[in-house]
């Protein structure tokens, strides 16, 4: 699962990209610095893994992880291939889900305009897409007609686009939900807003109308805004974890806006964490959104999915409240659960199986 971080030029995307990977990818005043794609997997924070670890005493603690892509800048005209466009459109295709970075460093900053011209050049780009795949069916339809049906609904899907609306929320039913994903439109995918402020527009954001009028767009196309400071994450990224947290207790936080993004992205790609835990390890794993219990057994190893008998289930905040593994058991709070149970984010689990 890859997450692109994407923007117009200089709009501190590689600064944030480095804040929340501990990259040292290179950054520059001067636009399109960021040529190829910076790569980088980020440790997704996740506090309940310290409280397993205090209850079992692993040797080891290993976390979640989700890769993150900061992709070359785009600037208007890059559906038509100017400036790094074919290149951005490229690594945009590739991701499963969006970080789009706006630009706040000064009261002359206008986000939404900015917001705009990237929404624009995406929906050009997928109304291309849509013209060749309308054509197809169109022509496909003269030898069988239900053909006819996936170009109406492509049609009306184009129309969407050409009002300046996004893929994503387009009302579909769901037996039409494999053709509208075999599309691959760039619109179609996840997005969170990111405002990149600077340090004093951060202080007193609350009192930017245009955040607020961000807030109101981005909700009607079901995505949401998370504002930050890429320079100050970047620097508190750089500080040594005592030095970290006397600035965060000095600031009144108790964590950085960094760590609360990367959970945000990783629930934006629909990805949840279920835990293990016992002396040798604590561990979460990342698995899809609707993953049942084998595929999650599988992510461990894949003799544990073939080999699935049961896994036995204890929510996090139920063992916590017991205290232990075999307190919850004895007040009933771990379940025995079957092939086809979804698994749900903060299960602390044990995989039987028999190879």
């Amino acid at each position: 699962m890859k997450l692109g971080i994407v923007g117009l030029p200089n709009c501190g995307k590689t600064t944030l990209f480095n804040a929340l990977t501990g990259s040292q990818a290179q950054t520059s005043a001067y636009p399109y610095t960021t040529v190829e794609t910076n790569l980088a997997a980020v440790t997704v924070p996740d506090s309940r893994l310290s409280a397993l670890a205090a209850m079992h005493n692993p040797k080891k603690i290993t976390h979640a992880t989700a890769e993150f892509c900061d992709l070359a800048g785009l600037a208007p005209g890059a559906a038509r291939g100017e400036g790094l466009g074919n290149r951005f459109l490229a690594g945009i295709r590739e991701v499963d889900a969006v970080l789009h970075v706006l630009r706040c460093f000064g009261e002359d900053g206008d986000i939404l305009r900015d917001k705009e011209t990237v929404d624009i050049e995406l929906c050009v780009a997928d109304v291309e897409t849509l013209d060749k795949r309308i054509a197809r069916a169109e022509k496909a339809a003269k030898g069988d007609k239900s053909y006819l049906r996936e170009a109406e609904l492509l049609g009306s899907l184009r129309a969407r686009l050409d009002s300046g609306l996004a893929a994503r929320g387009f009302p579909a039913a769901p037996e039409d939900t494999a053709l509208l994903a075999s599309c691959q439109l760039l619109t179609a995918k996840p997005v969170l807003y990111c405002v990149n402020f600077s340090e004093e527009l951060y202080r007193r954001r609350r009192e930017y109308k245009p955040l607020q009028a961000l807030e109101q767009a981005a909700a009607a196309e079901g995505a949401a805004v998370f504002p930050i400071c890429a320079a100050t994450e970047w620097e508190i990224s750089r500080m040594a974890p005592e030095d970290r947290a006397l600035f965060l207790e000095d600031i009144g936080e108790t964590e950085c806006a960094g760590d609360r993004l990367i959970r945000l992205c990783y629930e934006l790609m629909g990805l949840i964490s279920f835990l293990t835990a016992g002396p040798p390890e604590v561990r979460a794993w990342t698995i899809r959104k609707g993953a049942k219990a084998p595929d999650a057994a599988g992510k461990i190893h894949n003799d544990i999915r073939r080999g699935f008998i049961r896994a036995e289930v204890t929510a996090f905040g139920d063992l916590m409240a017991c205290g232990s593994p075999a307190a919850a058991k004895e007040k009933g709070l771990t379940r025995v659960e079957g092939r086809e149970y979804v698994m749900r984010d903060g299960d602390v689990v044990l995989f039987r199986f028999n190879v």
